[in-house]
């Protein structure tokens, strides 16, 4: 089996590209099963942007969400967040306000990445048709690299993207990332060019060292023709069929951040807005009453960790290099190889 977030029970995801000859940007629809999970958002970038993410705080009135937007565009793109609200409400789905089954409110918390002009066309970004079409597209197949928000995302001068993994614990339970990386920070080691994310993950394979200059030399030139300030932020999506509390999910999300900086570097600049949203719905049966002991919520926090930092890692490697009116960004592959 593919691993993937959707690998946890219920979940799908969706994505959709802006469209046009100039466009490199897209909106990623993480969407959870019929009625919803359990949700929380850490922010630690020092320039997010996000919508609905009040809604989020453990204090807050809002038991659970829908959907989760992850989208390019900036502040601009926050827009594709509508046009999922609205097809949720044709679903019926969202926070009861009336005795009718049409009278919900749709929270749909949203980040957004930036990747205005990458394509050319500085007005090219999502929009809620754009939202619309990720939701609708909504598969337990999870596409990684130049799709959905990942399609104008950069890493370090690297084309950056989509990636995703998931883990199943010794209880069961299941904890699965998806992850748009889109940094200021780089993804590999300028001293030898290995990926940061597989450094403790298994034997490492280094590039040979006249592959590794020889990339970083193209890397450079390629840097030099970047017109547009670093201005990013990597987005995830971490999910689980724990059964975890508010405050549960909330601690969720902040440890998951420990995998953004195992494999970026470095992280969480003033010029990123790097966001973690956590979801869980409760339907994997741990045999105990209620929400997760201390114990067992440690193997799931530290899980999610670990999967956020794989699918940074699948998230480079799945990105193919783009050449175009914004610019040119190599990709890992293209650069070093398989």
């Amino acid at each position: 089996m593919k691993s993937s977030l959707t690998d946890v029970a219920g979940f799908r995801v969706g994505h959709a590209a802006v469209p046009g000859p100039d466009a490199l940007s897209g909106t990623t629809v993480v969407l959870a099963p019929p009625g919803g999970a359990v949700a929380a958002v850490d922010v630690r970038g020092g320039g997010p942007g996000t919508r609905e993410t009040d809604a989020l705080d453990p204090r807050n009135v809002v038991e659970r969400i829908d959907a989760v937007v992850l989208t390019g565009g900036s502040a601009y793109g926050l827009d594709a967040a509508a046009g999922v609200m609205a097809w949720l409400e044709e679903q019926g789905r969202g926070v009861r306000v009336g005795p009718e089954p049409h009278q919900v409110v749709p929270v749909v918390p949203a980040a957004c990445l930036f990747d205005l002009g990458r394509g050319g066309d500085w007005r090219a970004r999502p929009d809620a048709s754009v939202g619309r079409a990720a939701v609708e597209a909504a598969a337990s197949e999870v596409a990684e690299g130049n799709v959905g928000a990942g399609t104008g995302a950069v890493v370090g001068g690297l084309k950056g993207g989509v990636g995703t993994a998931s883990v199943t614990l010794a209880s069961g339970a299941t904890v699965g990332a998806l992850v748009v990386v889109n940094a200021v920070g780089s993804a590999v080691d300028p001293d030898n060019g290995a990926l940061y994310g597989e450094y403790g993950a298994g034997p490492l394979q280094l590039p040979a060292p006249n592959v590794h200059l020889a990339a970083r030399e193209r890397l450079a030139r390629a840097r030099e023709g970047m017109g547009l300030p670093p201005l990013n932020t990597t987005l995830a999506v971490v999910a689980t069929d724990a059964r975890l509390s508010r405050p549960q999910t909330q601690k969720l999300a902040g440890t998951s951040h420990d995998g953004l900086a195992r494999a970026l570097r470095p992280v969480h600049l003033m010029h990123d807005g790097d966001t973690v949203f956590a979801l869980a719905t409760g339907s994997h049966d741990s045999g105990t009453a209620g929400v997760l002991g201390a114990e067992e919520l440690n193997f799931v926090l530290a899980a999610g960790a670990d999967v956020v930092a794989r699918a940074i890692v699948r998230a480079v490697r799945a990105a193919g290099s783009v050449e175009g009116a914004g610019g040119t960004f190599p990709s890992y592959g293209d650069l070093y190889g398989s």
